[in-house]
């Protein structure tokens, strides 16, 4: 059998063997399987009022790639793209307005957002030293499926009523994301079924420029009537620029404060399941134990540091992405290399505003459309985490754990604000409901859990898959 034939029928170790141009292609296919969430990320959390860069979010996504092979020897074919699992946080920081968040700008709250962004990546390695230490599988007992499960639902369930808010400023439009989507996900073949979002975005943005070449309208956050597309700021923007860390690096420095840690920490223990998981998958699909070799403590430290660097300088969480896993599973070449040229080609495309611009042109229907599904799909991920483990529900032990984390995450509307000294913290629902969860979970007799003990254990907790 020809070189040209290898793919798809053996799995390639060493992409090296099928020669440049096709490595360079394989590169270009992971890199557009990550593509779409990974911008997505970014677009979501400005419409929270959060100006969350692009350009920010594709380096450091290229950046923490690179930095996470490095600390996993090389080893690990994985790609680090945007965190879905910090969305409820950011939204709840837009939201703030207690304290001194109620005469703060959307600026300067990302600031602080990434500064508790910052110490949950600390967590990841925190967690990876007490891996090291005690083994995963008794850490592991203190996050049963009974407490993530019932916090990665609520993730989806408090971001829902803004993609209700987006969507209907043109319900057509967004049902024309929502229809491609799902025909993509679930008729479509190869790498179709892989890019489900980008080709939902590119869709719809096609039918906005067709719609507005037509005269079609829109409603702005303000209710006004306002054209379908604005392509101002494309035309002014330059091809190549730096990122705003590098022209404004006072302004995209990360803040720390009590209460946006509060925010933000927390979520770390359902992105840390989600971490797990895909470690887990990417070991299943290329026949190696990664969570052995190089270690699990490794690739927390390498996923957290990456997350840490980049709310550093103003860009969002990181985490291993089950979408270019899917990429593994269709070409089976499963080489690191070719993981680690998307992620340059990541770090390239972050250099151009012109691109950033076009992508902030895409209409808030469209960003509504996509919403429906994938926050939908958030809290059903969190469904499937309870029902593949196989969680108890005629217990009482677990119905009252995750009845009082459904509750403190629903109930707790407007958080809750308490002072210390003259410092005011604030918690929102979520940090609420999982420091509610966590503790009921060590203090209620009949903690029966045993992380490995079944095939799905590891694997039902990814947040980055569709």
């Amino acid at each position: 059998m020809k070189k040209t034939d290898t793919i798809g029928q053996q799995p390639i170790r060493d992409a090296r063997t099928l020669g440049t141009p096709k490595m360079l292609i394989l590169g270009l296919q992971h890199m557009f399987a990550m593509f779409g969430a990974t911008v997505l990320v970014p677009i979501l959390v400005q419409s929270y009022g959060l100006p969350l860069s692009i350009q920010t979010t594709l380096f450091f996504a290229g950046i923490g790639t690179l930095f996470f092979h490095v600390c996993t020897k090389l080893k690990v074919p994985a790609f680090l793209g945007s965190s879905f699992a910090f969305l409820g946080g950011f939204f709840a920081m837009g939201q703030m307005d207690q304290g001194m968040y109620a005469a703060m700008d959307g600026a300067e709250k990302l600031q602080y957002a990434c500064g508790g962004i910052v110490v949950a990546g600390l967590v990841y390695v925190l967690l990876a030293l007490v891996v090291k230490l005690v083994g995963v599988h008794r850490v592991m007992h203190f996050l049963p499926p009974v407490v993530t499960g019932p916090i990665i639902i609520l993730i989806g369930l408090n971001l829902a009523p803004t993609a209700v808010n987006n969507a209907k400023t043109c319900w057509w439009l967004a049902l024309v994301a929502m229809g491609i989507i799902v025909v993509a996900n679930i008729w479509g073949k190869g790498m179709i079924k892989i890019i489900p979002i980008l080709l939902g975005v590119v869709g719809a943005y096609l039918a906005a420029v067709i719609g507005n070449a037509m005269g079609a309208t829109v409603l702005d956050a303000a209710g006004n009537v306002t054209p379908m597309l604005n392509f101002e700021a494309v035309k002014e923007a330059q091809i190549f620029g730096l990122q705003p860390f590098f022209t404004n690096f006072s302004g995209s420095v990360a803040k720390f404060d009590i209460s946006a840690i509060l925010v933000m920490a927390p979520i770390a223990l359902a992105a840390m399941m989600e971490h797990i998981g895909d470690m887990s998958a990417i070991s299943a699909t290329v026949g190696e134990n990664f969570i052995e070799d190089p270690g699990l403590h490794r690739t927390l430290i390498g996923d957290g540091v990456a997350t840490s660097l980049s709310a550093l300088f103003g860009g969002p969480a990181n985490t291993t992405y089950g979408e270019n896993t899917g990429v593994l599973v269709l070409s089976k070449v499963h080489d690191p290399r070719v993981i680690r040229l998307a992620a340059i080609y990541a770090v390239i495309l972050s250099f151009s505003p012109a691109f950033a611009e076009i992508i902030h042109s895409i209409p808030a229907a469209i960003i509504g459309g996509v919403s429906f599904i994938l926050y939908g799909m958030i809290s059903a991920i969190g469904v499937r985490n309870v029902v593949e483990n196989q969680v108890d529900f005629t217990n009482s032990r677990n119905l009252i754990i995750a009845a009082v984390i459904l509750v403190c995450g629903l109930g707790f509307t407007d958080g809750l604000t308490f002072a210390v000294g003259s410092t005011s913290i604030t918690m929102t629902s979520l940090a609420i409901a999982a420091i509610a969860g966590i503790l009921l979970n060590a203090i209620l007799p009949g903690n029966d859990f045993h992380f490995g003990s079944t095939a799905s254990a590891d694997t039902a907790a990814s947040l980055g898959r569709y």
